[in-house]
C-alpha cells in the first residue's frame, strides 16, 4: 500500500442531510490539501465548490437521481445537464433500481441517454448500482448493462442501503467489466486495511466520508 498514493484513489464524500456549509468547506479545504481525486457533494454545493476549487486538480463530483434512482429519466437528464452547466466533473447517477428489479429494459436506455448527455460535454458518467441489494446473477447483469449503455465507471453503493462496498463484489466487477470501464467502491470504507482490500480488488476508486483519516493511516505507515 506505501507504494501507492492512496490520496489519488480517493473521492472525499459528503452526503449526509444535515450538512452545514461549514462542513462542506472543510471537505474542500482537505481535500485541496490532501489533493484527493475527487470530491462528491449533492448538486446544491456544486457550484460554491467549483468556485473554491479553481483549477486544483480535482474532479468535482455529484450526484444524479440520489439516493433511491426513482425519478424518471427526463428528470435525471435535467438534472445531469444543469450540474454540468454548473461546474461538475463527473456525475455519479443512481439507476433505476425499480425498473431492474421488475425486469425492464429501461436501465439500460436511461444510462445511455444520461451517457450520451455527460460524454457530449466530455465530462465522466459513473453508475450506482446499490449492489446490496443484487444477487451475484444479478451484479453481473448490472454490470454489463453499464458497460453497453456507455458508462465510465460501476459504482457499488449510495452509502444508503444496508450495506456497502464489499471486496467479494469488487472482484466480481473487474471479471465482468472491461479494463475501460472503472469500478468505484464506496459505502463504509473507514480503515486502510479494508481500502487497500478493495484496491487490490480492482477498484480504481474509493468514495469514503473517511479519507482524511485513510490518508493519516496511510502516512503513519510509511514509517
Amino acid at each position: 500500500m506505501h507504494k501507492i498514493k492512496l490520496n489519488r484513489y480517493l473521492e472525499s464524500t459528503l452526503l449526509k442531510p444535515t450538512m452545514t456549509q461549514n462542513q462542506v468547506d472543510n471537505l474542500v479545504r482537505e481535500a485541496i490539501e490532501e489533493q484527493f481525486v475527487g470530491i462528491c457533494v449533492p448538486p446544491f454545493w456544486v457550484k460554491k465548490v467549483r468556485r473554491e476549487l479553481g483549477e486544483e486538480d480535482i474532479q468535482l463530483v455529484t450526484v444524479i437521481g440520489f439516493p433511491f434512482g426513482y425519478t424518471d429519466t427526463a428528470t435525471k437528464l435535467f438534472e445531469t445537464k444543469e450540474a454540468i452547466r454548473q461546474g461538475a466533473d463527473e456525475l455519479d447517477l443512481v439507476w433505476s433500481q425499480t425498473a431492474f428489479h421488475s425486469g425492464m429494459d429501461w436501465p439500460k436506455i436511461e444510462i445511455a441517454q444520461i451517457a450520451k448527455a455527460c460524454h457530449e460535454e466530455e465530462r465522466i458518467l459513473k453508475v450506482i448500482i446499490e449492489t446490496a441489494y443484487l444477487s451475484e446473477e444479478q451484479l453481473i447483469r448490472a454490470c454489463q448493462i453499464c458497460q453497453e449503455a456507455g458508462a465510465d465507471f460501476v459504482k457499488t453503493s449510495t452509502g444508503y442501503a444496508d450495506a456497502g462496498a464489499k471486496t467479494a463484489h469488487i472482484k466480481l466487477m473487474r471479471q465482468q467489466l472491461s479494463s475501460n470501464v472503472g469500478i468505484k467502491a464506496s459505502g463504509g470504507i473507514k480503515s486502510l486495511d479494508f481500502a487497500q482490500e478493495l484496491i487490490e480488488a480492482g477498484a480504481d476508486r474509493l468514495g469514503t466520508s473517511a479519507a482524511t483519516t485513510l490518508m493519516q493511516e496511510w502516512r503513519d505507515k510509511q514509517f
